[in-house]
């Protein structure tokens, strides 16, 4: 059993790394062909098979910050990071950007293992009064974002606009919907702007990690905010890691290093404890958590323990893994044309869009691409586009 827990947990790490590398190739999809493809791996134990998700999961999710920060290629998981990583990018500090999401990952794993026991414990008598209160939450903070603006009439509309265009997304036959939405506003709009103005990226410095530190007051705020907003935002459907990154900021104020450590945190902290939410109240808050339900059938504590052990080897070996490549990320875009780059990722991402989410994705995407822009232009905060998640989320929970 040991060895197949091992071979399970670095063949997870092997292909997490792969798939984090590649935008457009979600761990759900991995997940789904797993759960589908079960008859063919009758003679490996179950708990193998869920040591391979969750390793692959986590790895994933660490590995792909390096896509989003160095190509603005976004995913579910680590959009938000492009705001504050592609600002240090500019600066010549990409590396430096994904080394401040790393620590990240290495502070989720003491609120991980601190909210375990909470969660099995108070969850089921709490899930349903949070989901009652949820939307509410969300409302406040939308109103928050809003007048938290220099011009409120102007964050109102790129709020409205990016909602509606959320609303609309997720009701239409469109596949993988975050893809386009997300790409669109975070990924396509920074490179097309980046290259109409001709950006220049400084060339990258690769910093000692000895120097690259959270100073006690930005670790503190960074483990506080991911203490408080991952773990309410891991059991919810609809609501997920951005919408935990918002309420997160909004109570506890980050700066841009602080932000993508607690992005990092909390990107770990939710994809964790959606293993637990199967484990506490039945309910798989993500496509990984109900591959796990699927596979082991009866999910015992044993099988939880099990789970957080992989999760936590994971997560150091990929933040390993992480920091090398970024490494020779950095290196290597010294060595590129920036605005030749941006304009081949932005056609890869177009062609990525079309080929996963179909011509439909497509028009999505260019919509969205044009918010981004306009938010750009008009000099608001781009969290505001997050209203594309947080006013489905609103409208779900006050419809359920």
């Amino acid at each position: 059993m040991i060895i197949e827990l091992i071979f399970a947990l670095l063949l997870g790490i092997l292909i997490g790394t792969l798939t984090g590398l590649a935008p457009g190739i979600h761990v759900n999809l991995i997940a789904a062909f797993l759960v589908a493809s079960l008859d063919k791996f009758h003679s490996v134990p179950a708990i193998a098979l869920v040591s391979f998700i969750a390793s692959l999961s986590i790895t994933h999710i660490v590995v792909d910050f390096i896509p989003s920060i160095f190509l603005g290629a976004p995913e579910e998981d680590s959009f938000l990071a492009i705001l504050p990583g592609h600002q240090m990018l500019r600066e010549g500090h990409g590396f430096s950007a994904v080394v401040y999401a790393c620590y990240g990952a290495l502070i989720a794993v003491p609120v991980l293992v601190l909210a375990t026991p909470l969660y099995i414990y108070f969850l089921p008598s709490l899930y349903p009064l949070l989901k009652t209160a949820l939307p509410f939450i969300l409302i406040f903070i939308s109103c928050y974002l809003i007048l938290r603006e220099e011009l409120p009439a102007i964050s109102f509309l790129i709020f409205s606009l990016a909602g509606l265009l959320g609303l609309l997304t997720f009701n239409l036959p469109v596949k993988e919907p975050l893809m386009p939405l997300l790409t669109g506003l975070f990924g396509i709009s920074s490179l097309l702007v980046a290259s109409k103005n001709k950006e220049k990226i400084k060339k990258q410095t690769i910093v000692p990690i000895r120097k690259i530190y959270l100073s006690r007051k930005e670790l503190i705020r960074t483990f506080s905010a991911a203490s408080i907003a991952a773990p309410l935002c891991s059991f919810l459907p609809g609501i997920g890691s951005g919408h935990a990154a918002v309420i997160g900021s909004e109570i506890v104020p980050q700066n841009n290093r602080s932000f993508l450590a607690l992005i990092g945190a909390i990107n770990i902290i939710v994809m964790s404890l959606s293993f637990v939410t199967v484990f506490a109240i039945s309910r798989a808050r993500s496509g990984s958590a109900a591959a796990m339900q699927d596979i082991l059938g009866t999910i015992t504590l044993q099988h939880i323990i099990i789970t957080l052990m992989v999760i936590i080897f994971s997560a150091l070996f990929s933040i390993i893994i992480s920091i090398y490549l970024a490494r020779r990320a950095s290196t290597l875009l010294n060595k590129v044309n920036y605005s030749i780059l941006s304009k081949s990722i932005i056609a890869v991402l177009v062609l990525l869009v079309i080929l996963f989410s179909n011509w439909l994705g497509f028009i999505v995407a260019l919509t969205a691409s044009s918010i981004g822009i306009l938010c750009i232009s008009l000099n608001v905060r781009r969290i505001n586009l997050m209203a594309s998640l947080i006013l489905p989320a609103i409208v779900f929970y006050l419809l359920h």
